[in-house]
């Protein structure tokens, strides 16, 4: 196997490159994997971007990318969980596996977590978007025969989502809306829909986007800056929804959602919100018993994302909006960027030298 490969390298805001780099090895209990197809996600975006992602700021090149399908190529020392020539999708966050969050069943809340990457470690952890990666085994899970690689690369942002949706706790027969139609924001509501919520509402700024969510199956879509907003949430579910799952990380939409949720309702937090302190009405939360929760990255959802797809109960092929080859990693980058046309953007890794 050539000791050397190719690798989408990002150097800075609007700089990303083809370029050589050694082909790392797997230790024990690590696996090398062969990318065959990776998602661009609004981190790696963000990086492109702007240079950095929240408070993440790179210090050196890295390699982006963290959402995969791969074909297992190598084993590291002990490892038999799979087998080399398997496809994988991969959980990118690796946990350290014995703190007390790990040991609870939480190791999306570890400390020590490394990313596939990302810059929230110094230095940066190299991702996928190169003809070879090293996870460590537990990180994979295995694919069926008739999954494609694109649904297989999509299993990482759907894993966002229905982590989320879990943190509402049963959603079966309650009225939901999702603030925010971005990929997450959609994957959110389909898997609520999925599981029994009625109606899904999407709320959005951008007119193709609340377009796109009717199109995917949300019951009603809504612009969140209307001046008869409340009225037509009203007319729609009363007093208010049940469950808000908030996806756009906008404050505004935030604040707003203390506003559109029953008495006794839930809000969940998925968006990135940046790292100042925001706001929020304690006196609502109080004295209209509002549960206000977290949702960080994805519990152990994988699998059954991948049962989820697999046996037809969630369609996420419309989400894939084009394929181009890494070595269009930069077009791909400026596709991706356009929010309100494209949702997923995938690159099919070519492992000729």
């Amino acid at each position: 196997m050539n000791a050397m490969m190719h690798a989408a390298v990002w150097h800075g805001a609007k700089d990303i490159r083809l370029e050589p780099r050694r082909r790392p090895e797997p230790g024990p209990g690590f696996v090398l994997l062969r990318p065959r197809r990776v998602g661009i996600c609004g981190s790696d975006l963000h990086y492109y971007e702007h240079g950095y992602c929240a408070a993440f700021v790179p210090d050196r090149p890295f390699v982006l990318g963290h959402e995969l399908t791969a074909e297992v190529a190598a084993l590291g020392e002990g490892v038999t969980r799979v087998r080399e020539g398997e496809r994988v999708t991969v959980n990118p966050a690796r946990a350290c596996g014995f703190c007390d969050y790990c040991k609870g069943g939480r190791p999306n809340l570890c400390g020590q977590t490394l990313m596939l990457g990302s810059a929230s470690t110094t230095p940066p952890t190299d991702g996928a978007m190169a003809e070879f990666v090293c996870v460590r085994a537990d990180q994979c899970h295995a694919l069926p025969p008739d999954l494609d690689d694109g649904l297989g690369a999509m299993m990482e942002p759907l894993a966002v989502a229905l982590h989320a949706v879990k943190r509402a706790g049963a959603v079966s027969g309650r009225r939901v809306l999702v603030t925010g139609g971005g990929t997450i924001g959609l994957l959110v509501a389909l898997t609520a829909r999925a599981f029994g919520a009625s109606p899904v509402v999407v709320t959005d700024v951008v007119p193709a986007r609340r377009a796109r969510a009717l199109a995917l199956g949300a019951d009603a879509a809504l612009d969140p800056s209307a001046g008869d907003l409340h009225d037509q949430v009203r007319a729609l579910v009363g007093a208010g929804f049940d469950v808000i799952l908030e996806a756009s990380g906008a404050r505004p939409a935030l604040r707003q959602a203390f506003d559109l949720v029953r008495a006794g309702g839930t809000i969940v937090q998925i968006g990135t919100l940046g790292t100042e302190d925001v706001p929020l009405p304690a006196n609502q939360i109080m004295v209209r018993e509002i549960n206000f929760v977290g949702s960080m990255r994805y519990g152990n959802v994988f699998d059954e994302a991948i049962r989820l797809v697999a046996s037809g109960r969630l369609d996420v092929r419309p989400f894939i909006s084009a394929v181009l080859p890494l070595a269009d990693c930069g077009r791909a980058m400026e596709l991706a960027g356009d929010k309100a046309n494209v949702l997923k953007v995938q690159l099919v890794v070519d492992t000729t030298p």
